[in-house]
């Protein structure tokens, strides 16, 4: 009877397909069982010195080892990582268990796991990744810190003090009495982890804690019963134990129950979400990772064992030995119990020097420059610093608080804090004003308002430039007060919005936030958007500027206040010259920015425009327009362009023209010529033959129309068509075409969509990733122009 089939969780699943239950357990065993035996050689002598450091039973240990790899294993949603006790937890299992003893600190091990496993249930997986990656930085440095300083007094042959002051205080006499003995064992602990990773290639295929705790176990047994070594009454089952319910308390209790379910969760997805930076396979799902750490920390709980989360380092030796599927960490779970159970005498050779090197190693490995670096970098030096002190001289819980506090209020003052400024323009014109309100304006910024505004003189003429994305009520009415003061000492005041919050929506709805994305704060929106409805509160005396060129010269001023000083590192570079990359030859029409439409900036395109985007060719033969012929030879011979686009648009005004001459004289001939002619009619032989091609019904003609086009915008697509096929004839472009050193395409920017297609003498295409827009009518949009 063959086997029944299941779909293994292991596989890509998007392919859904189902799999022989046999193919599931064997698959992959060639690289995870080596991989399993080698993160069991690294998790003994871990979970033994973790065990130490938090002054439980050393078994607890391997037993929360053992369950780690098979419960959280089998479980867990991250598929490479390995669970097991960790250093993150041992500051807080060593507190527990000196408050409640070990038995309680068992029961409220087993509570955390059930919280955990309800976290995933609720499935709050990624929500535990919002806490902010410096806080759990610093947590780490922090325990670290204090593994260091209590395992620097075992090294010593001395007793850990019960707090990090006291460490650090009775460090002089730790080493004025130092034991010999102990302090070289440690040492050489210490040496070997460092100088491990230059040894030879094949040598470092040994973990270097396995090679680190047998050496020095072996230089100590000459030294007999000088040494203390690691004792335990009986073997692992006598260890296994059920815990009890702590007597009082109740409130600490809870706290220790949530602080082992909020750290142990953290420190899990945050490994989790490291694993899947490290490889390419399946990804981590962080809500079934919770149940999985949760049903492992109840397992271990209630059979004595240490807390579990998931553990970076063996994480990361599983992939670099070459683990494929969860089988790895399930296996390694496996050795360590088969070890636990046959090889138990052999932990008590190992002496408590020996561990301690080990851990002031993990310990110092925990305090990361790159963490430290980070928060430098990135204004959090602060934050990270306080976590740290406050973890290490109060407790893990204050600290964690302490900087998840500072962490939100660092958040709150850089996003909600706007960006205020005054200064006069020019600085022989005191009389006239700008006023910079950017970002984020709510009544937190009044006070820096209040400033800014009382800094401006009376009597002058002021601008404010208003680039917000959140404004609420106390900031209108701020402004709006400051506003009719200042007129009725005789100045005026000019409101320009560019950002997506507005004076008038704070006044009349709750305040919200808009979207960044505005084309008022990109500088490209039309004069009519900003120049008229843009300008608000324009009260007093206006300025005297010439009415036909008053559009103009606003523009001109906008430039200069809002965009120069950011094109002005750009451009310095050109001023030598100009290197463009394309030849852009486009209409005339004032609806078409070819720089918007292309992402491009100064230099990058050089660009001609005529009306109905013609090269001209009237007359036949391969001759051109003289403008366009001098424009072409000039970017081909002195600017070397690599490719050259012609861009037609919808709703082209010299395309509206030859479809109205068709229908009125439609056997007009396209050599008709003579004197007395309008000179755009004359202008118009250069896109006759674009007519003549429409009407013989050119390809891109009967694609334009499938695609929902009317007849001008159709029009407008052939044009662009035959404006290629006759650039693709000309003698100074045919050669550089063939070898492929220069490259020909057209496009057709629809206005009423703000879409660009390509054009091709073959058809069209649609270069938007995005849905079709349409003009909301469901077709795709037109204009009128005249062009």
């Amino acid at each position: 009877m063959p086997a029944p089939a299941v779909t293994d969780p292991r596989t890509p699943a998007a392919t859904g397909s189902r799999i022989p239950l046999r193919t599931v357990l064997t698959s992959g065993l060639r690289w995870d069982l080596p991989a399993s035996l080698v993160v069991f050689l690294v998790a003994v002598p871990l979970s033994l010195g973790i065990a130490a450091a938090s002054g439980a039973p050393v078994m607890a240990g391997l037993i929360a080892a053992a369950i780690g790899g098979i419960v959280a294993g089998t479980l867990g949603g991250s598929p490479l990582q390995v669970s097991g006790p960790a250093a993150g937890l041992t500051v807080i299992v060593a507190g527990l268990i000196e408050q409640f003893g070990w038995p309680a600190t068992c029961a409220i091990t087993a509570a955390a796991g059930v919280l955990q496993a309800l976290f995933g249930f609720a499935r709050v997986g990624r929500v535990a990744l919002a806490i902010a990656p410096v806080v759990v930085h610093a947590m780490l440095a922090g325990i670290g810190i204090i593994i260091v300083l209590q395992q620097t007094h075992v090294l010593l042959g001395a007793e850990a003090g019960e707090s990090a002051w006291q460490n650090v205080k009775a460090l002089p006499a730790s080493f004025a009495s130092l034991d010999a003995q102990t302090a070289v064992l440690g040492v050489a602990v210490i040496l070997l982890l460092l100088g491990w990773k230059y040894m030879p290639a094949p040598l470092q295929r040994v973990p270097a804690p396995l090679v680190a705790v047998v050496a020095a176990t072996a230089l100590s047994l000459p030294l007999a019963s000088d040494v203390d070594r690691i004792t335990f009454d009986g073997s692992l089952l006598d260890a296994l134990s059920l815990p009890q319910l702590p007597a009082g308390h109740w409130s600490a209790v809870a706290v220790g129950i949530v602080t082992i379910a909020l750290v142990a969760s953290v420190e899990s997805l945050l490994s989790a979400v490291a694993v899947d930076r490290m490889h390419q396979g399946e990804r981590t799902d962080f809500n079934r990772e919770l149940v999985g750490q949760g049903a492992a920390n109840l397992t271990s709980g209630m059979l004595g064992g240490l807390p579990i989360t998931g553990v970076i380092v063996r994480s990361a030796t599983n992939l670099e030995a070459g683990a494929r599927t969860r089988k790895s960490a399930i296996f390694h779970g496996v050795w360590v119990l088969f070890f636990s159970l046959l090889l138990a005498g052999v932990i008590e050779l190992v002496p408590v020097a020996v561990l301690a090197g080990l851990l002031i190693i993990i310990g110092v490995r925990l305090v990361k420059v790159a963490d430290f670096t980070t928060a430098r970098i990135t204004g959090d030096l602060a934050i990270y610093v306080v976590t740290v002190l406050t973890v290490v001289f109060v407790n893990l819980l204050a600290g964690v608080v302490t900087g998840l506090a500072l962490a939100m209020a660092a958040v709150l003052w850089r996003v909600v804090r706007a960006g205020i400024h005054a200064e006069p323009l020019g600085a022989r014109d005191e009389q006239r004003w700008r006023v910079v309100i950017d970002g984020s304006c709510s009544f937190l910024a009044l006070p820096r308002l209040s400033h800014v505004l009382a800094s401006v003189p009376s009597g002058s003429h002021v601008t404010v430039e208003l680039e917000v994305d959140f404004l609420d009520h106390p900031v209108q009415d701020t402004l709006d007060a400051w506003r009719r003061r200042h007129v009725s000492n005789g100045g005026t005041v000019e409101i320009e919005e560019s950002g997506t919050a507005t004076l008038r929506e704070a006044q009349d709805r709750p305040p919200a936030r808009g979207s960044s994305r505005s084309a008022l704060r990109g500088g490209f929106a039309p004069w009519r958007s900003w120049q008229r409805h843009g300008r608000t509160g324009h009260t007093g005396p206006t300025p005297e500027v010439p009415g036909p060129l008053s559009p103009v010269l606003a523009g001109v001023d906008n430039y200069h206040r809002r965009h120069a000083h950011l094109l002005r590192p750009h451009v310095q570079e050109l001023s030598a010259g100009q290197d463009p990359d394309t030849l852009f030859l486009t209409c005339a029409d004032s609806r078409l920015v070819p720089n918007l439409i292309t992402s491009s900036g100064p230099g990058d395109l050089f660009t001609v425009r005529n009306v109905g985007n013609v090269v001209g060719n009237a007359g036949g033969g391969d001759s051109l327009d003289p403008s366009v012929e001098a424009a072409l030879e000039f970017a081909l011979k002195e600017l070397s362009v690599k490719s050259v686009v012609i861009c037609g648009h919808s709703g082209c005004g010299a395309m509206s023209a030859l479809m109205a001459e068709a229908a009125t004289a439609p056997e007009r001939s396209t050599a008709m010529a003579g004197t007395g002619r309008d000179p755009v009619d004359v202008w118009l032989d250069h896109a006759r033959p674009s007519m003549a091609a429409f009407r013989a019904g050119h390809t891109v003609q009967a694609e334009a129309a499938n695609a929902g086009y009317g007849e001008t915008d159709q029009l407008a697509m052939v044009n662009v068509a035959i404006q290629l096929e006759q650039l693709q004839r000309h003698h100074s472009l045919r050669q550089a075409l063939r070898s492929g050193e220069l490259h020909l395409t057209g496009l057709f920017y629809d206005i009423a969509t703000a879409q660009v297609l390509q054009v091709t003498p073959a058809g069209i295409s649609h270069l938007d990733p995005l849905p079709r827009a349409t003009d909301g009518a469901g077709r795709p949009g037109t204009g009128r122009g005249t062009g």
